[in-house]
C-alpha cells in the first residue's frame, strides 16, 4: 500500500489496533480521523490522550457517511466487521479499505513468522519467539499477542525477526501480507458470527499463504480434518505436523519427532516433551508447529532443546489453578471456542467436571456431545450462552447451571470426587460476565483459592 498519495485517512475502531494505526499514520505525515461506535463517555481518558497528541479528529456512537466522505485510506481494526455499509460505500466510490496488515505489508525489512489457527496461536507464538531467543537473536513478540505490528514499526529497534500471531480478523483484510514462514494450526468452528460460515472462516485462514513465493515456508497442521480435505494453495514450501508419520514434524506419545532429520541426509531428531512444561498432548501438537518455525528460521537442535526446557506456556491455558481435597482444578479460559474445549478433554484420561458457558460465537456445541459423554462425569453451566449449550449436549452428562463463577466452582467442587478434574473451559467468549478471558480465568484461580481456604478452615 503506497502513502505517498494519501493525505486524509479514517482509523475504524479504538481499540489497541487502533490506537497504533493513529499513531503509525500521524507519523508519516497524513492527517488521521477515527470512527467509533462507542459513545464519548464510554472512551478513556487515555484513549483520547492519543488521539489529542496526535491532532486525530473523533466521531463517537455509530459510523456516519459523511465522516468518511473525504478520506483517502481506511484502516479498519481487527474487531471491526469488513462489510459495514460505509465501509462498502467507501469501496464503492475507489477508497481503500485495508487492515493493520496491509499497512505494514513490505515495510517489515527483517524476516516475519506469522502464527494463525483456531486454537493455540498465543502459546506457538509465544514459544517460536522464546525458541529464537534461546538460540540468541534478538526477537520481536507481538500482532494479535501484545504489541500490534505498526507499533513495531514505529520503533523497529534492533530486532533479527519478527513472530506475530494473527487472527482471522486481521487476515481478512491483510492485503499483501507476506510472512516468510507462516503456520496454519489447526481449524475449528469459531468466529462464525462474525464471518457468517465455516467456509468464509477457512477462507480468511488461508490469507495467510495467499502471497508467499517458492523461497517462503507453509507450516500446516494436518490433523484436523478441514486442513486435511482440501489442501493449501501456496507458492511456498510447505512442512506439515501431526500424528501422521509422514508429517515432516511427528507427534508421539511423549516426544516431537521430525522425520528425515531436518537437513537433507540427516539423522531424526527426537525432542523429548517429559522434560517440559509442553508434556500434554495439546502442547505437544504446539510444540511440533514451533520447533518446525525454529528450525526453518535456522535455530539449531541444541538452542531448541534448550529453548524447550525453559519455556513457561501463557497463563489460562490448560494452567493447572490448585488442589482442594484430591480435587485439581484446570484454567482453561482461552477455551473460547468448541475446537479448543475438545482438545482439551482429549488430554485427560480421567473423570472431568467441566465448567462451561459464556456468550456464543455461533458455535455447534453439539459437536462436542461424543467427548462429553465419554469423558465429562458432570457439567456446570452459567452465562449467556447455558441454555444453549445445555440443549446441545441433553443426555450426555449430569447438567447444572450456576449463577456467578464462585457458584460454578463451589457446584463443580460438590459434584467432583477424589482424583478428578474441574476444568474451566467455556466453549465462548467472555465478555457477557467479564472483561475478556484472562479476567475470567482469573476469577475463577481466586475462586478456587477462596475454596481452598474455606475448606482448610473446615477440616480444623
Amino acid at each position: 500500500m503506497q502513502l505517498s498519495s494519501v493525505a486524509r485517512a479514517v482509523v475504524v475502531g479504538l481499540g489497541k489496533s487502533g490506537l497504533a494505526a493513529v499513531r503509525y499514520l500521524h507519523e508519516q505525515g497524513i492527517a488521521v480521523a477515527v470512527s467509533e461506535y462507542r459513545d464519548l463517555d464510554q472512551i478513556s481518558s487515555d484513549e483520547l490522550a492519543v488521539l489529542t497528541r496526535h491532532g486525530a479528529a473523533l466521531e463517537t456512537g455509530g459510523h456516519s457517511k459523511r465522516f468518511f466522505a473525504d478520506s483517502d485510506l481506511i484502516v479498519v481494526s481487527p474487531g471491526i466487521p469488513m462489510h459495514l455499509p460505509v465501509l462498502d460505500a467507501a469501496r464503492s466510490r475507489g477508497i481503500p479499505v485495508i487492515g493493520e496488515l496491509a499497512l505494514a505489508a513490505g515495510r517489515i525489512r527483517v524476516p516475519v513468522i506469522a502464527v494463525t489457527g483456531s486454537n493455540g496461536k498465543t502459546t506457538v507464538t509465544s514459544l517460536i519467539g522464546h525458541l529464537l531467543q534461546a538460540a540468541g537473536k534478538k526477537v520481536f513478540i507481538g500482532g494479535n499477542i501484545g504489541t500490534p505490528v505498526l507499533d513495531y514499526l514505529l520503533q523497529p529497534g534492533d530486532s533479527e525477526v519478527v513472530v506475530l500471531e494473527v487472527s482471522s480478523f486481521q487476515l481478512e483484510s491483510a492485503g499483501e501480507f507476506r510472512p516468510d514462514i507462516g503456520l496454519l494450526l489447526n481449524l475449528s468452528p469459531d468466529h462464525l458470527d462474525r464471518h457468517g460460515s465455516m467456509q468464509a472462516y477457512v477462507q480468511a485462514k488461508r490469507m495467510l499463504f495467499v502471497h508467499q513465493g517458492p523461497a517462503d515456508i507453509a507450516i500446516l497442521g494436518i490433523d484436523d480434518p478441514l486442513p486435511a480435505a482440501e489442501p493449501v494453495h501456496t507458492a511456498a514450501t510447505i512442512y506439515t505436523f501431526g500424528s501422521h508419520p509422514e508429517c515432516r514434524a511427528v507427534i508421539d506419545e511423549d516426544s516431537v519427532r521430525l522425520v528425515p532429520g531436518f537437513t537433507p541426509g540427516g539423522p531424526i531428531e527426537v525432542y523429548d516433551m517429559r522434560t517440559t512444561r509442553l508434556a500434554s498432548r495439546v502442547n505437544r501438537y504446539n510444540a511440533a508447529a514451533a520447533v518446525l518455525a525454529a528450525r526453518s528460521y535456522g535455530c539449531s537442535e541444541q538452542d531448541i532443546r534448550v529453548g524447550l526446557k525453559t519455556y513457561q506456556p501463557p497463563e489460562h491455558r490448560m494452567t493447572p489453578a490448585g488442589q482442594v481435597n484430591g480435587v485439581f482444578f484446570v484454567n482453561d479460559s482461552k477455551a473460547t471456542n468448541v475446537g479448543a474445549v475438545a482438545a482439551g478433554l482429549a488430554g485427560f484420561n480421567r473423570d472431568v467436571v467441566l465448567i462451561a458457558g459464556g456468550r456464543d460465537k455461533g458455535s455447534d456445541f453439539s459437536t462436542l456431545r461424543p467427548l462429553v459423554q465419554e469423558q465429562v462425569k458432570h457439567l456446570v453451566l452459567m452465562g449467556e450462552a447455558a441454555e444453549d449449550i445445555a440443549g446441545s449436549l441433553a443426555g450426555t452428562t449430569e447438567i447444572e447451571f450456576a449463577d456467578t463463577m464462585n457458584d460454578a466452582v463451589v457446584r463443580a467442587f460438590a459434584a467432583a470426587g477424589k482424583g478428578d478434574t474441574v476444568l474451566l473451559a467455556p466453549a465462548c467468549a467472555s465478555f457477557d460476565m467479564f472483561d475478556n478471558y484472562g479476567q475470567r480465568g482469573h476469577v475463577f484461580s481466586r475462586c478456587v483459592e477462596e475454596l481452598r481456604k474455606s475448606n482448610a478452615r473446615e477440616m480444623k
